[in-house]
């Protein structure tokens, strides 16, 4: 399963330029102005350990095991998967700035393995950002974020408050799609992790959830 994974995670980069990728655009939004110059995404916030059943699905390929994520500091985060017989595939400490690989199994141990993780959980784990244009619909109110050729859409629940998507694009292309169901603002219940431009996608559900608010 493992050798598939790693094959999979190879093919579907390599095939990166045979999806197309449209331009994204908000449709049925208006734009609205906004007071507050930054906003937050706190589900990983707390010092609680984050203990998830991870889903990875890769093309036809199917990968199940178990997802911790713990808050070192303000800035980093250590992530370890272990398969579902408790044996560890990957672990690191990862901030916007930074990447330690602390243990890869030798079967993940490739460069495409790792940058794909190492891309996508930097992302996830992104914390702040600083609002350039806002928006509503009859749901949600969102924030437009941009940073160079990146730019990020943060849809929050009008009613709840709590963060439910975020868009992540570059040069104006949707890239990945983080979709949350949550209670609580510091702990997201679940969460889909959908790429646009290849065929890849993780879902984590809580084990486990934080105690503090």
């Amino acid at each position: 399963m493992l050798r598939f994974l790693r094959l999979s995670l190879v093919y579907s980069l390599m095939s990166i330029g045979v999806i197309s990728c449209k331009s994204y655009q908000l449709t049925d939004v208006q734009p609205i102005s906004e007071s507050k110059k930054t906003v937050e995404n706190l589900y990983f916030s707390s010092a609680e350990d984050y203990v998830y059943k991870c889903q990875m699905d890769i093309y036809k390929n199917h990968v199940s095991g178990i997802l911790i994520i713990k808050k070192l500091s303000e800035t980093t985060h250590r992530v370890a998967l272990t398969s579902d017989f408790g044996n560890k595939l990957i672990d690191f400490e990862i901030s916007q700035d930074d990447f330690k690989l602390n243990y890869v199994l030798p079967d993940l141990d490739k460069k495409v393995v790792i940058n794909f993780l190492k891309n996508d959980f930097r992302e996830l784990l992104k914390k702040q950002y600083p609002i350039n244009e806002s928006f509503e619909n009859k749901d949600a109110r969102i924030y437009l974020s941009k940073n160079d050729h990146k730019g990020y859409y943060l849809f929050f629940n009008k009613e709840s408050g709590l963060l439910k998507k975020i868009i992540y694009t570059r040069n104006n292309k949707e890239k990945i799609d983080f979709t949350f169901e949550a209670k609580k603002h510091i702990f997201a219940d679940s969460l889909n992790l959908q790429h646009k431009d290849f065929r890849i996608n993780i879902k984590l559900v809580q084990i486990t959830e934080t105690e503090s608010d």
